[in-house]
């Protein structure tokens, strides 16, 4: 048996046992983490850069693609470098650090999600008073209030996670570190405590679920009466994006937590997890663009912006080697 104060790191769990295989799931997730970056670092630069982007609805999605690159980042390098170097060991405070960023931005996105389910509330149902009730200060306000949310709440669960004794081993059965998972190391009965943390936190995100449907079930009846059949295909067109998003992340969230345990194993968690962890900072990029002419426009133009300098740049250069010889 052995104790928390004993424990100096734990095992993670492999993608595969064989050499090939843990090369594949190297490259794989490269390729994933390269996808995410440039997508959300698109997204980030152009909304940031271009003045006509520079609105609540674009001022959350530009947090919400921080949010994505956080993420990503907190959980994909430790299992890439795991794989190449053909070990399944993460440090204490490395797993402890893991599990903080991790509740942290993941709550911080969901918190987030529903802010956004109010702003595209308010710009159709009632787009009058946007001006005012989502002012710049008031943006801001909101998307702090989400990240305050999300680092209170990540502080309080990591803190009261180690907090308890481990007794069950160091073998972690997912491949970077959670919460449920070293819960099931814990011999103290007092993990109950962070249980019925877990519960309230459930409570929580169901309020905000709830919320999210009843925002649009209103913009839905609001839609459905517009007159125009060009005007509500632009509403569909300004929602369908951030449903398809909050989909994505209760759908693959709900299903690993609330799952049978009939259905679960060490491969079906390990795919389910990839699903909802590594898979939306991915899609989330291609899922706002993909109908939205400003944001394809504005990518466009720094795309092409970029490519510009660095052309000129590379002509200038050759220019003045040529003038020195």
């Amino acid at each position: 048996m052995s104790n928390s104060s004993s424990i100096t790191h734990f095992l993670l769990l492999p993608f595969a046992d064989t050499r090939e295989l843990q090369l594949w799931h190297f490259w794989l997730f490269l390729g994933i983490s390269l996808a995410a970056l440039l997508g959300n670092g698109l997204i980030i630069t152009s909304t940031a850069c271009n003045q006509r982007l520079h609105t609540p609805r674009y001022f959350f999605l530009l947090n919400l693609s921080l949010l994505d690159l956080g993420c990503i980042s907190t959980m994909v390098p430790k299992s890439m470098v795991n794989s190449l170097w053909d070990t399944r060991d993460i440090s204490y405070t490395a797993c402890a650090a893991q599990i903080f960023f991790f509740s942290f931005l993941f709550s911080s996105e969901y918190s987030l999600l529903t802010i956004m389910s109010y702003d595209r509330y308010v710009a159709i149902c009632k787009p009058l008073h946007y001006g005012s009730l989502l002012g710049s200060r008031a943006c801001v306000h909101r998307a702090a209030a989400a990240w305050g949310t999300g680092f209170l709440y990540a502080l309080l669960h990591t803190a009261n996670t180690f907090s308890l004794p481990l007794c069950g081993g160091n073998a972690v059965e997912q491949f970077f570190c959670e919460i449920p998972h070293i819960l099931k190391l814990s011999c103290s009965h007092s993990y109950l405590r962070e249980v019925g943390l877990l519960v309230l936190s459930c409570l929580l995100a169901l309020g905000c679920f709830v919320f999210i449907v009843g925002s649009y079930v209103q913009i839905f009846r609001a839609v459905l009466s517009v007159p125009s059949e060009q005007g509500r295909h632009k509403a569909f067109s300004m929602c369908l994006p951030h449903l398809a998003v909050v989909s994505l992340f209760v759908s693959t969230g709900t299903f690993v937590y609330l799952k049978p345990s009939s259905f679960s194993s060490p491969s079906l968690d390990l795919v389910v997890s990839v699903l909802y962890s590594v898979v939306p900072p991915v899609v989330n990029p291609l899922i706002y663009s993909l109908r939205n002419q400003e944001l394809k426009d504005a990518v466009r133009k720094l795309v092409t912006g970029c490519v510009s300098a660095a052309i000129h740049c590379l002509l200038s250069s050759a220019k003045g080697s040529q003038c020195r010889s």
